[in-house]
C-alpha cells in the first residue's frame, strides 16, 4: 500500500520537505536572536534617555571614541561656539522635510571640543542653495544633549562622496571633521536639547529616537516560522492519507468491478 512513497514524484516531495524544515528552524532562530538583540538595544536606549544628564567628561574625552553602550546618555557640558568652523549635514529629512543639520563644535577647554549637532534646518531653494542657520549664542553656554558615537558608513548606511560645496559634509564623523581643526574632538558629537543661554533663533530640535516595539516583530516572525515548520509537515501528511485513501477506494472499486463481472459470467 505504501510503495508509491518510493516513486520519483513522492521521493522528490520528501526532499523537499526534508530541506524545508531546518531552513525554517535556522530562519525562525535567527528572528529570535533578532528579538533578544533589539529588545536588549531598546531597553539600553531608553535607560540611557531617562537616566539624570551627568557631565560630558566622565563618559568622553577628545581622542576617545563614545561607547556604544553610552549611546543617547544625556550629558551636560559648558564652552564656547566656534562659530568659525560650523557644518551642515546633508541629507538628513526631519517630519517629511529635506534638510540639514547643524554641526558647531563647542570649544570646551583649552585644545579640546565637542562638535554638537543644534538641530535641524530646511533645505534652500536648490540642491547647491545653502540653508539658513541661525548662528549659536555667543559667549559661554551651557548645555544638555544626548551623546552619540561617530557616524561611519557602516554604521549610517550613508555613502561618503567628494565634490560637496564647502562647509557640508555627510556624515558626522569627529575623526574625519576633527581634521585640520586647531583643537582635538571628542570621537562622538552631544545632540543638544537644552542649552543656557537660549539662542532667540535657533535650529529646530532633533526628535529623540524611536525605541519602537523592541524586537516585537522579530519576535512574531520567528513564531511564524516555526509555525511554517508544522504546517509543511501536516501537509506532508496530509498528502501522504489523501494517496492512500485514494488508492484503497480505487482497489475497492476495482474489487468491485471485478466481483460483478464475475457474477454476471456465471
Amino acid at each position: 500500500m505504501y510503495r508509491f512513497l518510493l516513486t520519483p514524484r513522492w521521493l522528490a516531495l520528501h526532499v523537499v520537505v526534508l530541506l524545508v524544515i531546518p531552513a525554517f528552524v535556522f530562519l525562525g532562530r535567527w528572528q529570535f536572536g533578532r528579538f533578544e538583540e533589539r529588545s536588549a538595544n531598546s531597553e539600553r536606549v531608553t535607560a540611557n534617555i531617562e537616566a539624570a544628564p551627568v557631565p560630558l567628561e566622565r563618559l568622553a574625552a577628545a581622542g576617545r571614541p563614545v561607547s556604544e553602550d553610552d549611546r543617547f546618555r544625556r550629558v551636560t557640558v559648558a564652552g564656547t561656539y566656534d562659530q568659525g568652523h560650523a557644518l551642515v549635514v546633508r541629507r538628513r529629512p526631519q517630519e517629511g522635510r529635506n534638510g540639514y543639520y547643524v554641526l558647531t563644535p563647542l570649544v570646551t577647554g583649552p585644545g579640546t571640543a565637542v562638535i554638537v549637532n543644534r538641530g535641524w534646518v530646511p533645505a534652500g531653494a536648490t540642491a547647491d542653495a545653502a540653508p539658513e542657520v541661525p548662528p549659536p549664542p555667543p559667549g559661554q553656554v551651557t548645555l544638555t544633549g544626548r551623546l552619540r558615537p561617530s557616524e561611519t558608513e557602516e554604521s549610517s548606511g550613508i555613502r561618503e562622496r567628494p565634490g560637496l560645496p564647502p562647509g557640508q559634509v555627510l556624515l558626522i564623523n569627529a575623526g574625519k571633521i576633527g581634521q585640520g581643526l586647531p583643537y582635538r574632538l571628542v570621537d562622538g558629537y552631544v545632540e543638544l536639547t537644552e542649552q543656557q543661554p537660549e539662542a532667540g533663533a535657533a535650529p529646530a530640535p532633533v526628535p529623540a529616537p524611536d525605541v519602537g516595539s523592541g524586537g516585537g516583530l522579530n519576535l512574531a516572525y520567528g513564531v511564524q516560522w516555526w509555525l511554517f515548520i508544522g504546517i509543511a509537515v501536516g501537509g506532508w501528511i496530509l498528502l501522504i492519507r489523501r494517496e492512500v485513501a485514494e488508492r484503497k477506494a480505487q482497489e475497492g472499486s476495482e474489487s468491485s468491478v471485478a466481483s460483478k463481472a464475475q457474477t454476471t459470467a456465471n
